[in-house]
């Protein structure tokens, strides 16, 4: 009898939450079928529960079109096998031909916010040593630029959640908004029931959302703005709080500055005036703003968190939504105090240790600006290159999407760990600038959307077949550990940086083995404020068994080892001269507005069964089976008006193009907004409606809202007066 395979203790593959699980040898193996069976694990984030999309990941692993051997596009268009050396030789000729004809900065390097640290690090420096690039930037900026611009400003430092998120646990009021932690993060919802019991989870949200039916039965209250208008909201509240006297005014003395104009500023957003601009009523603010001043510390309350997240976020006012966000919680003493703060729930896997390292357009590992001087210096010491070598900013995500193939602009992209014919909003136009490429070339576990696309396609590892570090929501650094071989010929991307600045010539040392690429991460990062350099794959190993993980900041001082930074702020901020800063903002509306020809708003969103583009979700049969195709959500009034019946193909057109899909009538939702999730191609792609409108200060675009025109896709008559009547009287509103 062969002897019991050892479980690998690891972390699923999916979102920021980076539940804990564990992953053994599937016996007997079956050829074709998944190599390990997943098994729930203690860890404080997700307690031994996974989601649908946690428990059946073993399943991407046996994806049937797993990419396995390089391939090459040919003469005749079509893409074919290809050996590593051939399909390398391909890309490093082009990279280098490219070079010398338009300059480095024609080369650019698209990243992903799924990438471990170890290759997010390197990717950074692999574009900007290797290649001499400025042109780097990845889908992070989709995903939590305006949260880290906000945050930035305001507390002199960007972590998603400043405190574990095990510490809502104890609070008696948690105000979330654009975040359905219900269908994206099941497992974190445990730690809302304090406040749910208190009667005060607050959700913001057009919709009727998974998470929003958790305030039903006095366990909260749900607000249901306009779309677009968040930040009223917001406005609305701290107007409340102020003019009430139920802000923390010793808070605001000594622990921040610009109050003062920040207090004149809402004066102009008394609650009736809110009310007539975001819908929810003057009422309803009154009492959340009553509901987040008796939780808090300064009114003797348990605690109260506020949480932002991409559907605030993602908006030409993000930047300005989440600053609101953070006035609001330091009014109410929030930020720095035991059982209560400001968060913003990162969403992908590595959202928060991808842009700590190297892949933002501006940044250097350890989160230095690539402007500064002496961050510019340490970096280059660690590299072993010039610091003059080093490029400047370059262009964020969308710029950088645009300015493909156009004169000046890029004529070559290299891809990791990012699906942008799926992903970026105007998606038509994207896919239109990919084609302008002299060189597209792709990393990726499956043939994808932008696969498909691609000159050179290159097979990679994917979680269960590497080592590394991912960085979740909370700041813990924890470890993901190999639990298979890879099959094929596939790679790792460590492996593919360093054979190319091999064979381009560089002088650059890009090491391969995660251990060592993330020793030298560390001391990349001491100094910076996302200080790595007190860990090790050794720490965080010994931490884990021990069922938990360390945080940064974690520095490398004399003595003993730092223990990690769980919750910030407690003793100041990491700005000038310790105080948070509060700023004034005001309500400028979306950038695609309702009109007559297109009267409707889009939200989109995702579901439960389906994580980002569907690359690795479509391809679980059990996930795909429970969401099979698109579908968007029509409120009952809505359909009567354009004519559409349940269940019916339509038609929505924006400025930006048309996408075909299923209607499903619900009365969840606005009548005078529609929701579609983000997680099909082709027709059904929600991205080829989304504006490319973005934020002036974080650069990240306004996926969230954007005007709509629906019909049916083949006209129908119109629902008889007798069922419209039918339906009001049911309380379709």
């Amino acid at each position: 009898m062969s002897p019991t395979p050892t479980p690998v203790q690891t972390h699923c593959p999916y979102c920021a939450l980076q539940c804990g699980m564990s992953l053994t040898a599937a016996r007997p193996a079956v050829p074709g079928g998944v190599p390990v069976v997943v098994g729930g694990r203690e860890f404080p984030t997700n307690r031994g529960g996974l989601c649908q999309k946690g428990w059946t990941s073993a399943g991407v692993l046996a994806a049937p079109d797993r990419l396995t051997t390089p391939l090459l596009r040919g003469a005749d268009g079509e893409l074919r096998t290809a050996s590593w050396d051939e399909a390398l030789s391909v890309v490093a000729r082009g990279l280098a031909r490219i070079a010398v004809e338009s300059g480095p900065e024609a080369v650019a390097v698209f990243g992903g916010g799924g990438l471990t640290n170890e290759k997010a690090y390197t990717l950074g420096k692999f574009a900007r040593t290797v290649l001499r690039t400025p042109n780097i930037d990845y889908n992070g900026r989709f995903c939590m630029a305006s949260a880290a611009a906000g945050m930035n400003r305001a507390f002199g430092v960007d972590r998603g959640l400043p405190f574990p998120l095990t510490d809502l646990g104890g609070a008696q009021a948690v105000l979330l908004l654009g975040s359905n932690l219900a269908e994206t993060m099941p497992p974190s919802v445990r730690h809302l029931a304090g406040a749910r019991a208190a009667g005060g989870l607050v959700v913001v949200d057009p919709r009727r959302s998974t998470t929003a039916q958790l305030a039903d039965g006095g366990q909260g209250v749900h607000l249901a703005p306009v779309p677009g208008t968040d930040l009223v909201v917001l406005l609305g509240l701290l107007h409340v709080v102020l003019a009430e006297g139920l802000a923390d005014t010793e808070y605001l003395e000594t622990r921040t500055t610009g109050a003062e104009a920040v207090r004149r500023s809402v004066a102009a957003w008394w609650p009736e005036r809110a009310a007539a601009v975001c819908g929810v009523p003057a009422d309803d603010l009154r009492r959340t703003a009553r509901l987040l001043a008796a939780a808090s510390g300064r009114h003797g309350g348990a605690g109260a968190y506020i949480l932002t997240g991409r559907g605030v976020e993602q908006s030409t006012q993000g930047t300005a939504t989440v600053t609101a966000a953070i006035n609001l919680a330091l009014a109410l003493g929030l930020p720095g105090r035991p059982g209560s703060g400001f968060g913003a729930v990162t969403g992908q896997g590595n959202g928060q240790g991808g842009r700590e390292h190297g892949q933002k357009a501006d940044q250097l590992p350890g989160y230095r600006m690539i402007t500064d001087p002496s961050a510019r210096a340490h970096v280059a010491a660690v590299w072993g290159v010039e610091e003059e070598t080093i490029p400047g900013p370059g262009l964020p995500a969308v710029a950088l999407l645009d300015a493909l193939g156009r004169d000046g602009g890029p004529r070559a992209l290299l891809v990791h760990g990012s699906n942008v014919v799926v992903s970026a909003p105007n998606a038509d136009r994207v896919v239109e600038r990919l084609r302008a490429l002299d060189l597209l070339v792709v990393c990726d576990v499956v043939p994808s959307e932008t696969a498909r696309m691609a000159d050179v396609v290159l097979p990679v590892t994917q979680w269960a077949e590497e080592e590394g570090t991912m960085t979740s929501l909370e700041g813990r650094v924890i470890r993901r550990r190999r639990a298979v071989d890879a099959p094929g010929e596939v790679r790792s991307e460590l492996w593919v940086w360093a054979e190319l600045a091999r064979r381009l010539g560089s002088g650059v040392e890009l090491a391969t083995d995660p251990e060592q690429v993330f020793d030298e991460l560390a001391r990349a990062s001491a100094g910076g404020p996302a200080d790595y350099s007190g860990l090790s794959h050794g720490r965080l190993d010994a931490a884990e068994s021990r069922g938990d993980g360390l945080y940064w900041p974690c520095p490398d001082g004399e003595g003993a080892p730092h223990p990690g930074t769980p919750r910030m702020f407690l003793d100041g901020f990491p700005t000038p001269d310790g105080r948070a800063r509060m700023t004034a903002v005001d309500h400028g509306g979306p950038s695609d507005d309702v009109r007559e020809d297109a009267p409707t708003y889009l939200v989109t969103g995702r579901v439960l069964q389906h994580y980002q583009t569907g690359a690795q979700t479509h391809r679980v049969p059990e996930l795909e089976d429970a969401q099979p195709e698109p579908f968007v959500e029509v409120h009952p009034l809505l359909a009567l008006r354009v004519g559409l019946e349940d269940g019916e193909t339509v038609r929505l057109t924006t400025s930006r193009g048309t996408a075909l899909a299923r209607a499903r009538w619900t009365t969840d939702i606005r009548p005078d907004t529609v929701f579609m999730p983000f997680h099909w191609a082709g027709e059904g792609s929600a991205n080829r409606l989304t504006t490319d409108a973005v934020d002036p200060t974080s650069k990240m675009p306004e996926f969230k809202v954007c005007a709509v025109r629906l019909e049916p896709a083949v006209p129908t008559s119109p629902v008889d007066a007798e069922t419209s009547a039918a339906l009001t009287a049911n309380g379709a509103r």
